[in-house]
């Protein structure tokens, strides 16, 4: 393993397991599904969400699981059970984990099998990409459990 898949394997774990820890901190499990104010996405529909976006952009696209995404679904569905919901993210950190562990240097590099971001990029982007936008669903819901709770 390089050290950049060794790195992002780690921020993966890191922040998924975070996010597992805020959606256990949800004293009233029906508050995972409600949203505050101006904010439009649930703490439940933004796990849905990572679940569907990372496991199609990692896990379709660079670990060929054959896993098909419903993005619009991903907003719409409620009242997951939490179980499901940490069940679900425990499976995609594992999925992160084994796939990542296959990538050398010149996989890393090579080029993404889709566009992304209307451009051609290296499978590295996406890989740092996705760990971004899981860091900042991330603090949404930890913003979003603290203010319904």
């Amino acid at each position: 393993m390089t050290m950049l898949n060794s790195t992002l394997a780690n921020f993966y774990e890191r922040d998924i397991s975070r996010l597992i820890e805020e959606i256990n901190l949800f004293h009233v499990e029906e508050n995972l599904w409600k949203t505050a104010g101006t904010i439009k996405n649930s703490s439940g529909n933004l796990v849905l969400h990572i679940v569907g976006g990372t496991n199609y952009l990692i896990g379709a696209m660079l670990a060929k699981t054959g896993y098909v995404r419903n993005r619009d679904q991903e907003f719409i569905i409620k009242g997951v059970p939490r179980t499901e919901l940490v069940a679900q993210l425990e499976a995609l950190m594992l999925m992160i984990s084994k796939t990542l562990s296959t990538f050398d240097d010149e996989r890393m590099e090579a080029e993404y099998p889709i566009m992304f971001d209307d451009m051609k990029v290296p499978n590295s982007y996406i890989l740092i990409r996705l760990a971004i936008h899981l860091n900042y669903h991330l603090g949404q819901v930890n913003y979003l459990r603290r203010v319904l709770e």
